[in-house]
């Protein structure tokens, strides 16, 4: 792409989707996401900041799982990047993209995990089902751990290696747990992000319809355990943390473990839902005891 080009700037195409036109807080407002309550406790300009990133993510998502087809949703991802290109220099022409660039020169994020995002993003344009267990590392690395070491230079609490270890363990745990809840919806979409070895070893095919209505009791019970030991070497890593700077990712993390928590006590069918109020307690009580469980 041609930054000369003075299209370059003044071109917002259709093709970026809904929040073509919203600003950042509108897009997270109406995803209902989860994560809200540790944003409220950001500092103004943190805050806008990871309001971008994640307006950004959620974005990318809604075209990836949109119902159009895969080439434009493929052209949806890539204006999505052309936006990015534009921010980095200096014309951003929707409100996502510039306070995206607004937030990469203020906390120095790097572009590099951008382009992870979308990438991950990219991988559920062709249903996932049954993925090799590196397949299910690339993407859970994209769609969930760019996204973690974004958040963590946002919220001023990067310290180098240990940052890196806490925000990818976080992520890796989040992202499993939400794989376990959702098994059932996501096979009724034609996807499967249990991994294969664990489909092989209780005897099931990867096919979404057969899933929706197996007992998959072992297989969360496996999964489970796998994202309890990311839980558990994210928490090894708060001490080299300030507690305060991990406020937004501890709330976060005590309502997810205790889901977890859910799912192992009753791992052959979903979990019920837990009240808004439920989950701010969960997310409380993490942030005053990040070391229990």
């Amino acid at each position: 792409m041609n930054v000369a080009d003075p299209r370059f700037c003044n071109d917002a195409p259709a093709i970026l989707g809904p929040a073509r036109d919203l600003s950042p807080a509108e897009v997270v407002s109406a995803s209902g996401s989860s994560f809200r309550a540790g944003m409220r406790l950001l500092p103004k300009e943190r805050r806008r900041a990871i309001l971008a990133v994640y307006a950004f993510a959620r974005a990318v998502d809604d075209i990836a799982d949109g119902p159009e087809t895969r080439e434009v949703r493929r052209a949806g991802l890539d204006a999505w990047l052309a936006e990015l290109d534009r921010a980095e220099a200096g014309c951003p022409v929707t409100p996502i993209g510039r306070e995206l660039a607004r937030a990469m020169a203020r906390y120095d994020l790097p572009r590099a995990e951008f382009d992870l995002l979308v990438a991950g993003m990219a991988m559920d344009l062709d249903a996932i089902v049954g993925p090799d267990r590196a397949t299910l590392e690339t993407y859970i690395r994209g769609v969930a751990g760019a996204v973690g070491l974004l958040s963590m230079r946002i919220f001023g609490a990067w310290r180098g290696e240990p940052s890196r270890r806490f925000a990818l363990s976080l992520a890796r745990a989040l992202q499993l747990t939400n794989i376990l809840r959702d098994i059932e919806e996501d096979a009724g979409m034609g996807r499967i992000y249990l991994p294969a070895d664990l489909l092989a070893k209780a005897g099931l095919a990867g096919d979404p319809g057969l899933i929706a209505t197996a007992d998959l009791g072992d297989v969360r019970a496996s999964l489970a355990q796998e994202a309890r030991r990311d839980f558990a070497a994210a928490r090894a890593e708060i001490a080299a943390h300030s507690r305060l700077r991990l406020a937004p990712a501890l709330l976060m993390m005590g309502p997810y473990e205790r889901l977890l928590s859910r799912i192992e006590a009753a791992p052959h069918a979903p979990p019920a839902p837990r009240s808004d109020w439920g989950k701010a307690l969960d997310g409380l009580a993490c942030l005053i005891r990040p070391g229990r469980a």
